[in-house]
This record gives C-alpha cells, sequence and structure tokens, in this order.
C-alpha cells in the first residue's frame, strides 16, 4: 500500500501540521500528511479567529515566507480589526475573525491543489527508530510507512483527557478520540514530557440571545488583510461580534460550583494558560473585580453558532447554564455544547534544536502544542519552520533559523530551545526585545526574500515586494529633499497647536512631529501631487510614515541588534564540557549542559546564566 519511501511524514493536521506539510510539499519533497480524520484538517478548535497582539505579526511572517495562514485568513474572514491603533506601529496587530467552516475548507482545498503532498487518515501509535535515526511510522492498523523525517503536531491528542466538572473522558478534542502508543515511546528513547491543560467555552444558538442588551463591536471602517498577495481582496462586508460582562450575581453562581470544578477538588494538577484563564480561575484569582469581559462571536457567515469568549470553563453543564443565563443579553440560552478543559502530553522545547529537530532523534521534528505553546498562530509558525527544516536536510541543504531580530518566529522558537516553558506559551510583543523593526506592516521586507530562495514565495510575490520597498524608500526621499515654505505649512501646524515656521525647512523634520499625520502633510499640494504621480498605494503611504515618525528609534534598534548578531557568531563547539569552567556558578553550568546552546548569544538567553558566566565562557573560548 505504501511501497515508496516519504522524503517527509507529517503527523497531525492541525495548524502546526497543515503548515509543516504545505512548506515541505512546496519545497519539493515527496510529503504524506497523516491524520486521524481528514474532514478536520486545520480545524479552528477553540476560537474562530486569527491574529491579535503579536499573533496577527506572526501570521504576516507566515505569509511572507510563503506559507498558507494568512491567505486563508483572508478568504475566510468574516470581520477584520487592526489592534492597537492607539499605539505606535510596532503594537499595531491585524486579528481576523473567521467562519469557521470555511477556514477548514479553504485549508483543505490549498493543500489537496499543493504537488507532492498524499494524505492518509489513520491514528500513528508510534514511530520507527534504527540507530537513534527515525525512519518512518507505524500506525494503529499495523501499517509501517517509511520516510526520511517525521514532523510530530499532534495537538492535544496526546493522551487526551476531557473535562467537564467531575466527569472526564479519554479524547483530543470534544467529539474525537485521544492518540496513544507515542507518548509511552518517546519516554522509552529518553525524552522528558509533561502534561499541560487548555480550555475552550461553551458554543450557544445565537438565535436565544438578546443583542439589545450587549454593545456592537464592527470591524474597521477600511478594512485591511494578512496576505501582501495581489490577487487576495480585503473584505467588503463584515459581521459585528458583540460584547458584555459577568456580574457579581454571575460569579456567586459559578462560585457553588467550584467544588465539583476539576480545577479546585484536585483532578486537573497540569498547568493551564496563564494568559487566557478559566472563568472560574479569573474569578478566583481576581476576586476584587466585579465584572469581567464576555465577546460574543459569531462563528460564520450563516451559522447561527456562537462561541462565548472569555467564558471558557470546565465547570459543571448545569453550573455552566445557570450562570451564563445570568449575564446580559443571555437570560434565554440554549447551548450547542458546554465549555470543556482538555490534559495533554507536551514535551519540554529544551530538548529541540533551533531548526525544531529533536536532539536524541534524527530527523525527528516536534512543532505546535506538543512543545507547550498554545495558539494556532504560534502553532502555525513552528509546522513552517519544521516543514522547511526536514525538507532541507532531506535535501542536504544548510537548515533555515530565523534570529530574534529578523522575526517575530525566531523570537518564539529561541525562547522555547533556550528557555523553555513549564506553562502553556503564549507570544506577546514584549517577549521581543526589537519589536520596532518586527511590525506586521513590514514582514514582507524582512521574509519575502527568505522565503524565494527557499523556494516557498514566488517570483510575482518577490517583486511586489521590491517595487513597494523602492516606493517607500523613494517617498522618504521626497520628504528629506523637498523644502516647504512657512505660507504653505504653517495653518496645518497651527490647527494641530504645533510651533509655527519661521523660514522654509525640510518637510522630513516636520513630518517628524508627533502630532503630523499623514492626513496633513498631503494637505501641501508638493506632497498630494507626488502621491498622485507615482500613484502610491495605501501600503506604500503607511510605510514611508512608519519610516520617517520612527528613523530613530529603528536605527537604534537595529545598531543593538548587530551587536548581539556578533554574539551569534562566536559558536560554542557541540556537547562542550562546561564542568571544566572551574569560575562559573554551578547553576549555570548545570543550565548550559542541560541545554547546549550553539551560541555565546544564546547562551547568554538562558535563565541562571549571568553576565559574569558569559565572560568566563568567552574568555575561555578566545584562548
Amino acid at each position: 500500500m505504501f511501497n515508496e519511501e516519504y522524503d517527509v511524514i507529517v503527523v497531525g493536521a492541525g495548524h502546526a501540521g497543515s503548515e509543516a506539510a504545505a512548506a515541505s510539499a512546496n519545497m519539493g519533497s515527496k510529503t504524506l500528511l497523516i491524520t486521524m480524520n481528514l474532514q478536520n484538517i486545520a480545524q479552528m478548535s477553540c476560537n474562530p479567529a486569527m491574529g491579535g497582539i503579536a499573533k496577527g505579526q506572526i501570521v504576516r511572517e507566515i505569509d511572507a515566507l510563503g506559507g498558507y495562514s494568512g491567505i486563508v485568513s483572508d478568504t475566510s474572514a468574516i470581520q477584520f480589526k487592526m489592534l492597537n491603533k492607539s499605539k505606535g506601529p510596532a503594537m499595531w496587530s491585524p486579528r481576523v475573525q473567521s467562519d469557521r467552516m470555511r477556514f477548514a475548507e479553504d485549508w483543505r482545498l490549498l493543500l489537496e491543489r499543493t504537488k507532492n503532498l498524499d494524505f492518509y487518515q489513520e491514528m500513528v501509535s508510534g514511530l520507527l527508530v534504527e540507530n537513534h535515526k527515525v525512519v518512518g511510522v507505524k500506525t494503529s492498523l499495523g501499517l509501517e510507512i517509511k520516510s526520511k523525517t517525521v514532523v510530530l503536531t499532534n495537538g492535544t491528542f496526546l493522551n487526551g483527557l476531557i473535562h467537564i466538572g467531575d466527569k472526564n473522558f479519554g479524547g483530543g478534542r470534544a467529539g474525537e478520540r485521544a492518540a496513544t502508543g507515542i507518548t509511552e515511546q518517546l519516554i522509552d528513547l529518553g525524552f522528558d514530557s509533561g502534561r499541560m491543560k487548555t480550555g475552550t467555552p461553551p458554543r450557544v444558538d445565537g438565535r436565544s440571545l438578546d443583542y439589545s442588551k450587549m454593545i456592537e463591536q464592527p470591524g474597521d471602517d477600511q478594512p485591511e488583510k494578512f496576505s501582501y498577495l495581489e490577487h487576495i481582496k480585503p473584505l467588503k462586508e463584515q459581521r459585528s461580534c458583540h460584547m458584555t460582562y459577568t456580574s457579581p450575581e454571575v460569579h456567586d453562581l459559578l462560585r457553588e460550583g467550584f467544588d465539583r470544578s476539576p480545577m479546585f477538588n484536585g483532578r486537573i494538577q497540569s498547568t493551564g494558560p496563564r494568559y487566557c484563564p478559566s472563568i472560574e480561575d479569573k474569578i478566583n484569582r481576581f476576586a476584587d473585580k466585579d465584572r469581567h469581559q464576555l465577546f460574543v462571536e459569531p462563528e460564520g457567515w450563516n451559522t447561527v453558532e456562537v462561541y462565548v469568549n472569555g467564558f471558557s470553563t470546565s465547570l459543571p453543564e448545569d453550573v455552566q447554564y445557570k450562570a451564563l443565563k445570568s449575564v446580559a443579553g443571555f437570560e434565554n440560552v440554549k447551548f450547542f455544547r458546554p465549555g470543556y478543559a482538555i490534559e495533554y502530553d507536551y514535551f519540554p522545547p529544551t530538548q529541540l534544536k533551533h531548526t525544531l529537530e529533536t536532539k536524541l532523534v534524527d530527523g525527528l521534528f516536534f512543532a505546535g502544542q506538543i512543545n507547550g505553546t498554545t495558539g494556532y498562530e504560534e502553532a502555525a509558525s513552528q509546522g513552517l519552520m519544521a516543514g522547511i527544516n526536514a525538507a532541507l536536510k532531506v535535501q542536504e541543504k544548510d537548515e533555515f533559523i530565523l534570529k530574534r531580530n529578523e522575526a517575530y518566529i525566531g523570537v518564539l522558537v529561541d525562547d522555547l530551545i533556550t528557555k523553555g516553558t513549564e506553562e502553556p506559551y503564549r507570544m506577546f510583543t514584549s517577549r521581543a526585545e526589537y519589536r520596532t523593526l518586527l511590525r506586521q506592516d513590514n514582514a514582507d521586507f524582512r521574509l519575502t526574500p527568505k522565503g524565494y530562495n527557499l523556494g516557498l514565495a514566488g517570483e510575482k510575490r518577490l517583486r511586489r515586494m521590491e517595487e513597494k520597498q523602492l516606493q517607500s524608500d523613494n517617498f522618504v526621499q521626497f520628504f528629506r529633499d523637498t523644502s516647504v515654505k512657512p505660507e504653505e505649512v504653517n495653518p496645518i501646524l497651527e490647527s494641530k497647536n504645533s510651533s509655527l515656521v519661521k523660514q522654509s525647512d525640510k518637510m522630513f523634520k516636520l513630518f517628524s512631529r508627533p502630532n503630523i499625520t499623514t492626513e496633513d502633510m498631503r494637505k501641501i499640494e508638493s506632497v498630494e501631487n507626488y502621491i498622485q504621480e507615482h500613484n502610491l498605494d495605501t501600503e506604500v503611504i503607511e510605510q514611508t510614515e512608519i519610516q520617517i515618525k520612527y528613523s530613530g528609534y529603528i536605527e537604534k534598534e537595529k545598531n543593538n541588534a548587530d551587536k548581539l548578531n556578533r554574539l551569534e557568531d562566536v559558536k560554542i563547539p557541540n556537547n562542550f564540557d562546561y564542568t571544566k569552567l572551574k569560575s562559573m556558578s554551578t547553576e549555570a553550568i548545570q543550565k548550559l549542559t542541560k541545554i547546549q546552546p550553539v551560541t555565546i548569544s544564546q547562551a547568554s538567553r538562558i535563565s541562571g546564566v549571568s553576565p559574569a558566566d558569559v565572560s568566563v565562557l568567552l574568555i575561555y573560548l578566545g584562548r
């Protein structure tokens, strides 16, 4: 049945698996995607949305490299919002509300149109390993399928256990069985494993809700999009979400069920996501707050199913129902299904290299929740990187690693393998020390040339990026070179309570003032004429404004990044014996021995390794 040997086998078809399979196949590797249910490819197991704070930057980076998540997010979107617009551009984060069914369908159709990609539906129960090298997989029916590399993207399915109140049962997702066998084999091979928990809210019937008692949350007036591809268009129509609040009465009703909550009675002992806590966790940890926001999110264009964002819970279904009925607008609520918590196995990611290949088994890669992350976007980016590196390994080419100053994806991977994680890891803008460089608007400038060199981003995409870069560079230069007279600019400055000019001045200097916008500058005839003559689109105009406003910050961060990269160039030999360094702290020796950093820069980021320890290491290597 499977006589041929594959280059790459991807196990699991969630967000990580789908990106991994697409990447390796598009790079020319013969790829097999195996999943327990082909009807659930790229299923949105939790909220029907993509992007958000820092996550939106990741989706744009995936798109810039030639991945599929940005395209599918746009084609299946029902609403678009650019979050944090009131802050600086480094914080702007795109987010879409998605049509859950269309999202999965669009992903499936894109994968089916991908050359070199085969599909098979069955549970993988184990790996074929010879001399610490993976050579294929075993299925629950006893099939052995050979391959040169394997990417595991098991999501929440490894020994998954679902909790609803005092009931629990095996499952990887509502209505789907757990995956067994792989954890036990990996432990036998020498891997450390742990347990994590995540949760999901109830889904309800939108026809039973009273939206007049809620606050409408419409999309942006001028919606943008994720993908940089020209043929992908922004939304013309949008569906609104709504917002309501819990109350002290709701909290009291929820507390009545705490003795039956698996979170409080000891049934769940694994760690849940700190930044997306369950409703019972919120009212327990923040007892001083008498209300919490709930976002009422439609699951698609035409369905009546609604996702109650902010009401993630593992409480008994009768307690969930009673409490939700006391929320404004939910008085007559009808449940589609209750919320639940799920526990699952993960493998601490310090056991991986920067390529996401395991240190213990050659050719075996991990991506997604198996590495202790949470979120579709984090999973998809890891899948992309694992798929790329699996293909490169088979093709005997150099590995592909993104640095911390090149992408949020680089920050994510480096954080995981250098620091590890003991709770579900979620990306935030604050995790990136170079966030002025890593904006959502310039992901194509940063990464499309890399995607093109890998064979993922097409030539048309590259040429469009180069044209956009040239146009914005030229427009910035126009502002640097062109002066404006006081009589032209002073009325604008006066209207903005900005100090007036007494003589002609360069427009770059005036545009750099914090309260002067593009709209203000366009009132100057020469600026508007330039835009019209060169047919500049909103992307180029926005890019120009950011480059001018933040030129000082951008230059400073580039200089800092250059210093960091000099430390990245100082390599540490494989299996270096840190016990030789007698003047290094015991904690540093233990941490460095465990992590085995590849460079001085990576060593400096390990928790417990002080600047003094780094100096000792630098002096020794300098000899």
